[in-house]
């Protein structure tokens, strides 16, 4: 069983899409299984991360912000892939040192996830995209 999520951004930031994954899983009435997310995009990326605290999100987009600074930064002059804007080189960077696919346990129709545990698309452009997360769900 395969689906597609399209996931609009508005910029960095991560976006969370874990109602949408929950709701798809539980429609496919498979109790137990194995679900795959695959981001199609080379600059962006894929997390489970914290979803109680907004400053966890906050914090994340801050430290690799300053790992991985634009083009503009004097400290990235060595980078040459700079005709798309001054965020995407640093965009593929970031989708290079983060997951673009995940799997996760189903059990009882529902991905087995923790108590504050979301699924979220990590845009690493600053300008809007429509992102396409492809979902498989294996027995």
């Amino acid at each position: 069983m395969q689906t597609q999520f399209d996931i609009t951004t508005s910029g960095q930031g991560l976006y969370e899409f874990t109602r949408q994954v929950t709701a798809w899983v539980a429609a496919q009435h498979a109790s137990t299984g194995l679900l795959t997310l695959f981001v199609r995009h080379t600059s962006c990326s894929l997390l489970i991360q914290e979803n109680a605290d907004p400053e966890v999100q906050t914090d994340l987009r801050a430290y690799f912000a300053r790992l991985v600074p634009p083009t503009t930064d004097p400290s990235m002059s060595y980078l040459t892939h700079t005709y798309e804007g001054p965020d995407d080189m640093p965009a593929h960077i970031k989708a290079a040192m983060m997951p673009v696919s995940l799997s996760i346990p189903v059990q009882q129709g529902r991905p087995v996830l923790g108590m504050w545990q979301g699924i979220y698309l990590f845009e690493h452009r600053d300008r809007p995209h429509n992102r396409q997360v492809v979902a498989h769900l294996g027995a």
